[in-house]
């Protein structure tokens, strides 16, 4: 597969992953903030640097009371919905409100913004006991001790960011980064790590990196010692097309596969417009198998067993096993690698049936990303 056709075809339309903090809409509003339970809620606009701070020490606060029956952690995109911002006077971003359980009237939050803080105050507000619950991080911690083995020697393809802890870009960027190594999580050949540039023993990292602003981001190819500057954008879009450009991966903003993901454009054109497959087809298809390479290999093993599976149950197996598919696939519980095979098979399915590549994944946006100035040290 050509890598300008991989480009071509991956969806950039972003879409979050899972979040404890409840969306609030005019349409929702009234129905959860009704009195019933005690809600938290943030008032923010999508382009509020602050926001974009807050929001990881949010998540956090959400996903420690979410078996806390009696406490929501939400929040409204003002922005948006500017009803609700005019409705409770909001002028600012973030700005957020409390309503008591027993009461629709809103109390201005004017604690304080760390997790801790957060998670006092509603314990104390609802009685409850809750503890901070970190969500785990996808992004490998590297150290001066593990940077050669996880880098170099792992075979890879290595995007690092180099950061401090206090610098606020590299927390505007935390989010993004987070969403991105999450998406990412499935691939084998894929690393997105991070470096505290900060720490006595990794300063002579930074050094030879030439690291002279935080956050810098550095794009290590396999093998490679010499790494390559990430200059591309910061926003999720950017970062995701970049990695499927060098890692030959077909990831999407929602961490799903691409339609294009485990397809072999000479079996695709084999098995084009058939309906009644036979002997013959799986014969032809074999032998176009056994000249494939690496992973277009391993694909084309996924066309072979399906046409044998076919063969025998007729075309009314393409579409109950799609189905069979994709109520593996809602289940959340599915381990990603099993997610990655599963994805592929339907792709795979999806050609046997006579489908085309989605041609809403051709579809990009041009505007051009805004970056952030690195923060000098």
């Amino acid at each position: 597969m050509s890598l300008l056709l991989l480009v071509t075809l991956l969806c950039v339309v972003p879409v979050a992953l899972s979040s404890d903090v409840v969306d609030l809409t005019p349409d929702n509003f009234d129905q959860i903030v009704d009195g019933t339970k005690h809600v938290l809620v943030e008032y923010y606009a999508p382009w509020c640097g602050h926001c974009k701070k807050l929001s990881p020490t949010y998540e956090i606060v959400a996903t420690s009371f979410r078996k806390i029956d009696s406490v929501i952690v939400a929040k409204v995109d003002a922005e948006a919905h500017t009803e609700l911002r005019d409705r409770f006077g909001v002028t600012g971003f973030p700005t957020l409100k409390f309503f008591n359980k027993g009461s629709t009237e809103a109390e201005d939050y004017s604690g304080g913004r760390s997790e801790d803080e957060f998670i006092d105050f509603l314990n104390e507000k609802s009685g409850s006991e809750a503890k901070a619950v970190k969500p785990p991080s996808f992004v490998v911690a590297l150290t001066a001790n593990t940077f050669e083995k996880e880098v170099f020697e792992s075979g890879r393809h290595a995007l690092v960011e180099f950061y401090a802890p206090w610098c606020g870009h590299c927390m505007n960027l935390m989010p993004v980064y987070e969403n991105l190594a999450e998406i990412f999580g499935p691939e084998s050949n894929v690393l997105i790590a991070k470096v505290d540039a900060t720490v006595e023993t990794n300063k002579p990292l930074a050094t030879t990196y030439d690291v002279s602003g935080f956050p810098t981001i550095k794009y290590f190819a396999p093998g490679s010692q010499t790494p390559e500057d990430y200059s591309e954008g910061r926003d999720l879009s950017s970062f995701v097309q970049f990695i499927n450009e060098k890692a030959g991966t077909y990831r999407k903003e929602d961490g799903t596969l691409a339609s294009i993901a485990g397809r072999v454009a000479e079996l695709d054109v084999l098995v084009s417009g058939v309906t009644d497959f036979t002997n013959s087809h799986l014969n032809q298809a074999e032998a176009i198998v056994e000249k494939l390479e690496g992973e277009d290999a391993e694909h084309g093993a996924l066309y072979i067993k399906a046409i044998k599976k076919i063969i025998p149950k007729g075309s009314g197996y393409i579409e109950s096993e799609i189905k069979r598919l994709e109520g593996l696939l809602r289940n959340k519980n599915v381990p990603l690698v099993k997610r990655k095979l599963f994805e592929k098979r339907k792709n795979i399915l999806k050609a046997l049936n006579g489908e085309a590549i989605d041609n809403q994944e051709a579809d990009e946006t041009d505007d051009e990303p805004e970056v952030d100035a690195n923060e000098e040290l």
